[in-house]
């Protein structure tokens, strides 16, 4: 019995040193202490922001008395004296609102963020917020949580997954917490951060979030962000209007995200000292602030006001404008903060001013106001971030309100429809995309979904057509000499009636003699595509009727054709839809290698004469800091070795060390 008993425990040891020695349980464990860290940085961040607040409106106001009512202008400003300097000298990265940051290192830098990101981000947003910066916690609190993932993986020397993984932790503790939002956490870094819905990530992302949410619910309270009245649908009828309010939002959400971005490039254009900006776009704050203080800070209150159908349509209108210009002046000037709250408030005060609109109108048929003001805030968080899941579900437990759900998700989804159609990228993503990075999720990506129809059709200028009255021998010398298997048919009018295929030439001239016309044999059964429709529609409808060509119609003319889209189309599509996005991937790759090795990648085509043709690597002087990756040799890709013989037509990349690339090209061309 003592031997057995002896046997087990050595085996129970053994057991639990193999567990602790794996990276899993390295990454679990790692992810409860992001988590508390990220609950911890929650709470103090919070507190930053009301000690700056207290300091800045109340000794600013005693300090400016000699202003009156006028103090409120400088305040903003001063606030951006502080922030200007803090990011301009010690972290860049903390200007703006700080999530494609956190998208960026996910995607391109194996999770890695600098530590004191987290230091200045935190004392940048909290002085820009506290001091009346018209912008949000969620953005700095992301950033503030995921550079503490981000340094914990760093200094575990953990892989790039595993730290990336810890990035996402810490995301969605700091959303967890400041919101006490622990579900909607974890479905903000899956759906925004990771961009990703994995089995592998959910698990860490879950303890970080739930342990991250246990912190926050200590120091700051269990009790929701806002106290709504209970809402619920009066009407079936009323969901008519919701989806009209979706649309609504969908265009506030595009006009705040080209705002944002127009008076960043303004800013960035205005040959004057960075640091300096965000003083100048404080004091246009400042400025908007003196005609309503309702447009300073994260404007909780206010949305409160409207959750509560307290403010006149008049009002909400104009606190629509002026909250949309203030937030692009703060971080269009360079200041800190996020744009999860702004977004709330834009939504609030437009979801009220219409629900007051059409509950004024039909009174019994629908909720009062405060209920569309809750819908609009997920409807324009939704468009201009793209995140339906994660609006769905943040604004639920921000609210504890399951009964008004319903409208919810149908407002959110129309409103992320929508907007995808007026701007083709997100609020955050949009920021990446102008510095050229492009970021997809891989697992969801649908290549022919990215393909329109106009992109890939042959013409209508490049067709042949026939008319209803070709002959059977006309039509014949036509598939003779084109090699095509069917034409678009063409009334007197010139347009389209139907389309015949060289299968109905062959059954109507083994039933009799040729002496019909196109008419006889035609299909006039129509099954068009419009233009502006994705390819995968028109594979899914050419595939269920088992037609090998399909027309292309003007939508407001049917009749007139604008080209086809044929078999052979789609597959030339499909293929260049795939050299593009493999071009995207080598492109991030490239950059990714870049910022590991703080090398650069350069690529050149060796030609006839140049030094290193028809000679072996070994035998070229290649400077030490200078290294030969691959040789794509046509369609073979060849990994260099000493003895490898580089030929015309090699097309070469290399990595060289900063000044060293002019030197390498010397070794290869010359």
């Amino acid at each position: 019995m003592v031997n057995t008993f002896q046997h087990l425990r050595r085996e129970a040891a053994r057991l639990y040193a193999q567990v602790l020695s794996s990276e899993r349980a390295v990454i679990i464990t790692t992810s409860a202490l992001v988590g508390i860290g990220a609950g911890f940085g929650a709470v103090i961040f919070r507190w930053l922001i009301g000690f700056v607040k207290e300091i800045a409106f109340g000794g600013g106001k005693a300090a400016l008395s000699f202003m009156g009512s006028f103090y409120v202008v400088l305040i903003p400003a001063i606030g951006g004296l502080v922030v200007g300097p803090l990011v301009f000298y010690f972290a860049r990265e903390a200007k703006g609102h700080g999530v494609p940051e956190v998208m960026e290192a996910v995607a391109l830098k194996g999770g890695r963020i600098r530590p004191i990101v987290a230091v200045i981000k935190a004392l940048a947003s909290s002085v820009c917020i506290g001091t009346g910066g018209s912008v949000g916690r969620e953005g700095p609190i992301v950033q503030i949580g995921s550079a503490l993932g981000s340094t914990l993986g760093q200094l575990l020397r953990l892989p790039g997954e595993g730290t990336r993984i810890l990035v996402a932790c810490g995301a969605a503790g700091g959303v967890a917490a400041t919101f006490n939002v622990p579900i909607a956490g974890v479905i903000f870094a899956l759906e925004v951060i990771l961009r990703e819905f994995s089995a592998r990530y959910f698990s860490m992302v879950v303890i970080a979030s739930v342990t991250a949410s246990q912190v926050g619910r200590v120091f700051l309270g269990d009790y929701p962000a806002f106290q709504v009245p209970t809402y619920s649908l009066v009407s079936p009828w009323e969901l008519f209007f919701y989806a009209i309010l979706g649309v609504l939002a969908a265009f506030v959400a595009s006009g705040f995200i080209f705002s944002l971005y127009w008076l960043e490039d303004v800013f960035d254009s205005w040959k004057f000292p960075d640091y300096l900006k965000p003083a100048i776009g404080g004091l246009g704050v400042g400025l908007i602030g003196l005609y309503t203080l309702d447009v300073f800070g994260v404007g909780y209150e206010t949305i409160e006001r409207a959750l509560h159908s307290e403010m006149t349509t008049a009002f909400m209108i104009a606190l629509l404008v002026a909250k949309l210009f203030a937030t692009s002046l703060t971080l269009g000037s360079g200041g800190s903060g996020g744009v999860f709250a702004p977004s709330l408030f834009m939504g609030a005060v437009l979801g009220g001013s219409f629900g007051n609109f059409v509950h004024g109108w039909m009174p019994t048929l629908t909720a009062v106001p405060g209920a569309y003001a809750l819908v609009g805030m997920a409807a324009v968080f939704a468009g201009a971030a793209r995140a339906p899941i994660t609006a769905i579900i943040i604004l639920f437990e921000m609210t504890q309100d399951y009964r008004i759900i319903l409208p919810l998700m149908l407002a959110t989804v129309v409103s992320t429809m929508v907007s995808a159609r007026l701007r083709r990228e997100s609020i955050y993503t949009l920021k990446l995309m102008r510095r050229g990075v492009e970021i997809r999720p891989r697992r969801s990506q649908n290549l022919m979904r990215s393909i329109q129809v106009d992109e890939s059709m042959t013409p209508a200028s490049e067709l042949r057509t026939v008319t209803l009255d070709t002959s059977f021998e006309a039509l014949a010398k036509m598939f003779q000499i084109t090699h095509s298997h069917g034409f678009a048919v063409l009334d007197e009018r010139g347009e389209i009636c139907g389309i015949v295929a060289i299968s109905d030439l062959e059954r109507s001239l083994k039933r009799g003699p040729a002496t019909g016309t196109v008419r006889d044999i035609c299909t006039t059964e129509l099954i068009t595509a419009f233009p502006d429709e994705s390819l995968e529609e028109v594979i899914r409808r050419i595939g269920s009727h088992d037609i090998g060509r399909m027309p292309v119609v003007e939508r407001m003319q049917p009749g007139r054709l604008l080209g086809m889209v044929q078999r052979a189309d789609v597959i030339r599509a499909y293929t260049h839809a795939l050299m593009d996005d493999q071009a995207r991937q080598d492109q991030a790759e490239r950059m990714r290698l870049e910022q590991a090795t703080g090398a650069q990648l350069v690529e050149f085509d060796l030609k006839e004469g140049d030094a290193a043709v028809d000679r072996k690597l070994e035998e070229l002087r290649i400077p030490s800091d200078c290294l030969i990756i691959s040789i794509r040799r046509g369609s073979r890709v060849v990994v260099p070795r000493g003895e490898t013989e580089f030929l015309v037509g090699d097309h070469v990349v290399a990595l060289a060390a900063p000044g060293k690339v002019e030197v390498l090209k010397e070794s290869l061309l010359q």
